[in-house]
């Protein structure tokens, strides 16, 4: 297998172990899931959720900088002073980012997001207690409902990851087409096409957007549309996707509460190039996105499910109206430990669609959406 300028992987591999030998062990090591380095002295690591500075030092800045030239001749882009910030991902699936002075004040700094092989579940996110059972349960029903679902959170707050666990409750049986701007997602079910963004080259050729594929991806015949993150006016498609009968369809996108969720996607989708008046644009973003599943990191490095809405559309001022069905209960911490204590708790309120569920015959209980007594 060879990168985009052809170079051998194995080269490459042994050049990333040349060039970034200091950093080698923890690239290597399964619980670190991110190493961040800020200049050839400064390296940290991410652990359980928690940061860690490291002993690690590159000899030289030189050096740093030659391992993120190497990385950019292997992906087939441009990283120089007129380019000086690069987006790529290394034969083992893990994402980098590369910024150069003089944008990076501390010298060459580099983020490394790994991603080992996929093995969380519903059930193991329930051991962690990162979710209820009831609140499982619901997102289960959702899942099999087609109810079009966004996760939501800041960097760093599991997003991709709970969307990988949400996935592998898709039927088996459905083509599901994932779309990404670098491949993250893990989808276990056996008919996956997975879909890539592109940059440009070193004349600016050959761009492919999300926005483009996402058009593509209608063309080919979806059950259902995963986008690993929305970040600009592919959410505009996305969208409009939702309301025209791709049920089901899944993403992610930074936000801290439900209420900021839509009006991310609001925002986000006014950047495409298509001009829309913002009242039929809200209009669409309320129709189209069903549920909201809010993730959070936590001060212990824990990661867990905040809140699971449902949005139900636009009230007479024109407002986002959002329908709490769960939501976490910050308790405090444990003394000694600093663990997070709390829970995430139903708010008495029935989802909208219970009709739906029971004419489906799917399992349900009204008692997961009640305060336990």
């Amino acid at each position: 297998m060879a990168g985009a300028m052809g170079i051998p992987k194995e080269i490459f591999e042994q050049s990333i172990k040349r060039y970034f030998r200091c950093i080698v062990p923890y690239l290597e090591d399964e619980s670190v899931s991110e190493v961040m380095i800020n200049g050839p002295d400064d390296i940290w690591i991410e652990v359980k959720g928690k940061l860690q500075k490291t002993e690690a030092r590159f000899e030289t800045e030189d050096d740093l900088m030659g391992g993120a030239k190497n990385i950019a001749q292997f992906v087939g882009k441009t990283l120089n002073e007129l380019n000086p910030r690069m987006d790529a991902r290394l034969p083992d699936g893990s994402r980098v980012h590369v910024v150069l002075p003089p944008c990076a004040r501390n010298g060459v700094s580099i983020a490394i997001r790994r991603f080992g092989k996929f093995s969380l579940t519903i059930e193991k996110l329930m051991e962690y207690g990162s979710v209820t059972k009831e609140a499982a349960e619901f997102i289960n029903l959702c899942v099999h409902m087609e109810r079009n679902l966004i996760v939501a959170g800041g960097t760093g707050s599991g997003k991709t990851s709970l969307l990988n666990c949400i996935s592998t409750l898709i039927d088996p049986n459905e083509r599901i087409i994932v779309i990404e701007d670098s491949t993250e997602l893990q989808l276990q079910q056996p008919h996956v096409v997975m879909l890539e963004a592109r940059g440009p080259d070193a004349k600016g050729r050959g761009k492919v957007e999300i926005g483009d594929l996402f058009r593509s991806a209608m063309r080919l015949r979806p059950d259902r549309v995963v986008i690993g993150e929305i970040r600009g006016g592919e959410a505009l498609d996305l969208i409009q996707a939702m309301t025209s009968g791709h049920g089901g369809s899944m993403s992610t996108t930074h936000a801290t509460y439900p209420d900021d969720t839509v009006r991310r996607l609001e925002t986000m989708a006014m950047m495409a190039d298509v001009s829309m008046p913002l009242k039929a644009l809200r209009s669409q973003v309320a129709s189209a996105i069903q549920i909201i599943v809010q993730t959070s990191r936590f001060n212990d490095g824990s990661r867990k499910i905040t809140h699971i809405y449902e949005c139900l559309g636009l009230d007479d001022i024109g407002e986002y109206k959002m329908y709490p069905l769960f939501e976490f209960k910050h308790r405090g911490y444990e003394p000694g430990t600093g663990k997070v204590l709390g829970e995430l708790e139903p708010m008495g309120n029935i989802p909208t669609f219970k009709d739906d569920i029971l004419q489906r015959g799917m399992k349900y209980d009204d008692n997961w959406f009640y305060p336990k007594r």
